[in-house]
């Protein structure tokens, strides 16, 4: 079975990710992470996503198109990564969030199953 790991940080968590001192262990055990995922034949996907301001909210109102720079929701922590993994049920994909690098910085992690769409 397929779950989502999403990484869900707050703005000190995504400065982390560009200051000089710090950034080098927080993408070295991101790194790590990854690689004991691709090593244990877990990993079916994922991404690291760029800060929130960099996004774009689209939704439909009143059947026309609203384009939005930036999130969805103004909140303290914003989505920045997730994984995919592939396991045999839900206490293996909490063991496998368990070892998030981002638990060490603070981040919170939300482990949900895909739906399995035909």
């Amino acid at each position: 079975m397929k779950y989502a790991i999403l990484i869900n940080e707050g703005p000190e968590q995504f400065a982390i990710r560009n200051d000089a001192d710090k950034a080098p262990a927080y993408w070295g055990a991101y790194t790590a992470y990854g690689e004991a995922l691709h090593k244990a034949g877990v990993f079916a996907g994922g991404a690291g996503l760029q800060p929130p301001h960099t996004a774009t909210t689209i939704r439909h109102r009143d059947g026309k198109r609203v384009v939005q720079d930036g999130p969805f929701a103004d909140t303290k922590e914003q989505l920045a990564g997730f994984y995919v993994v592939d396991v045999p049920d839900l206490d293996a994909a909490l063991e496998w969030a368990s070892r998030c690098p981002g638990l060490e910085y603070g981040s919170t992690i939300e482990v949900r199953p895909e739906i399995g769409m035909p």
